[in-house]
């Protein structure tokens, strides 16, 4: 069955909450898919759904980005 819940690309952008250039760097990139209808590009509804649920973020996922802070404060407390 085809999806026919189309969005503009302005909507598309909003729904996501990123700009218009994010968003067409995401169809270029082959992440987002995109369709040019006319002079137009829009989007499915439900391929966006599905590009959220690819772009979770899994536990653990992200450690890196402040684990270092509790080594810093390990070495800081060790050294006074």
């Amino acid at each position: 069955m085809v999806d026919s819940k189309w969005l503009s690309s302005k909507e598309a952008a909003e729904r996501l909450g990123v700009s218009l250039r994010t968003l067409y760097r995401l169809i270029d990139e082959g992440q987002l898919t995109g369709y040019q209808i006319g002079r137009n590009i829009r989007l499915r509804h439900g391929d966006l759904d599905d590009y959220v649920e690819r772009s979770r973020i899994a536990p653990g996922d992200l450690r890196h980005l402040y684990q270092f802070d509790e080594v810093d404060a390990s070495l800081r407390s060790e050294g006074s």
